[in-house]
């Protein structure tokens, strides 16, 4: 059986006094040695009920009920009283200071760390205010508070143009503060700060044919950087000509390695792209079955880099996935969001060069850790 512990009055009043200014419990019983919670919690409510002759008695000693202690004098009554009023006084300079007014904010946050150990009655009482008044001050803290989310929520959402859910609001909120995911996107629904980006969706045709092995398989996930690479070339029709946007994705992390734009698809515009690559030996690269990669010269070069080339099944966009996907979201969160359907050919090329930076260096990915692709490799490093 083990042994009851007896703590002294002081250790007991100054636990009292620690939980009343919101110091955690945890915290409290590593501070002052105090083993079990239920002690804690049986003090607070001795004190909250006036009983506060019950923290002098001895460990296993009960008092007859209503007779209270048997003070060895009239002078230990009069202390014990004193040391009551003390601990209201203590509240009172906690909440409002010695001679000023009450602060509404300063109540609310301090009710709030007493919950289940202090009657709101009994704190009303010590701060001198009512109930009602109390509940009040509540209701519009939680009005301010709210007010304060929003006007963060909207911040973020303008900054990044409308591209984010409620998922990654929530998660850079919460690189500030606390914050729930279902609250963010009430009030986003509520204020109308969804994300505006249009999400397209692609048909898969075709039968699957063979020029080079597919060997990527649809593991599309790398251990370390420029291990597991991805390029596809997209349409720019935006501008008073097409561009051509041809890119190269690492897996690793989803950054854009390489791009280049220009006004015809040809070996050469590939190469471009290729030859920004630093030396890759033992990568694997995929692609399509597109002219320009199955072309003489651009299996060369390949072959020249040491890299390994992959391609897609005839008309299975899907074995390319994630720079179809990153080409997909260019789009939608430039031009189709911004409303961009007849630029000049400097407006286009301007913007997908911002975008991409964007994209590598602010914009947060949740796979990635709510982090951008270059922050995940410099960590990863």
């Amino acid at each position: 059986m083990a042994k009851k512990v007896s703590y002294p009055l002081e250790v007991k009043m100054q636990a009292i006094k620690m939980r009343l200014a919101g110091v955690p419990r945890q915290q409290v019983m590593d501070k002052l040695g105090i083993r079990n919670v239920t002690q804690l919690k049986v003090w607070i409510k001795w004190y909250r009920e006036g009983d506060l002759h019950r923290l002098e008695q001895p460990v296993g000693k009960q008092y007859s009920y209503g007779k209270g202690p048997e003070y060895t004098s009239e002078l230990e009554k009069v202390k014990a009283e004193n040391r009551f009023l003390r601990q209201q006084l203590e509240v009172f300079k906690k909440v409002q200071g010695i001679g000023e007014e009450v602060s509404p904010e300063a109540v609310v946050v301090w009710m709030e760390s007493i919950r289940g150990e202090v009657s709101v009655n009994q704190a009303c009482e010590w701060l001198g205010i009512t109930r009602s008044t109390y509940y009040r001050w509540k209701a519009a803290f939680a009005t301010q508070q709210e007010d304060l989310l929003t006007e963060k929520i909207r911040q973020l959402c303008t900054q990044h143009k409308f591209r984010y859910g409620y998922r990654k609001i929530t998660a850079l909120l919460q690189k500030e503060q606390p914050s729930h995911h279902k609250r963010v996107q009430r009030i986003m629904q509520r204020e109308g700060l969804q994300c505006r980006v249009r999400m397209k969706k692609r048909r898969l045709t075709g039968q699957p044919t063979h020029v080079a092995e597919h060997q990527l398989k649809r593991q599309f996930q790398a251990n370390a950087p420029m291990q597991k690479l991805v390029t596809d070339i997209t349409y720019l029709p935006f501008g008073g000509k097409t561009l051509y946007l041809s890119s190269i994705l690492d897996l690793f992390n989803g950054e854009i390695v390489a791009y280049s734009i220009a006004d015809k698809q040809d070996a050469t515009f590939v190469l471009d792209t290729l030859n920004q690559l630093p030396i890759t030996k033992g990568a694997m690269l995929h692609s399509d079955q597109g002219s320009v990669y199955t072309s003489q010269a651009y299996q060369e070069a390949v072959k020249g880099k040491g890299i390994t080339m992959s391609m897609s099944r005839k008309g299975t966009p899907a074995d390319n996935a994630p720079i179809e996907s990153f080409h997909s979201t260019l789009k939608s969160e430039t031009f189709y969001l911004e409303g961009i359907t007849c630029a000049t050919t400097a407006i286009v090329e301007q913007t997908v060069r911002d975008y991409i930076h964007y994209y590598n260096s602010i914009r947060i990915q949740t796979k990635l850790n709510n982090q951008s692709p270059v922050e995940y490799r410099r960590l990863a490093a």
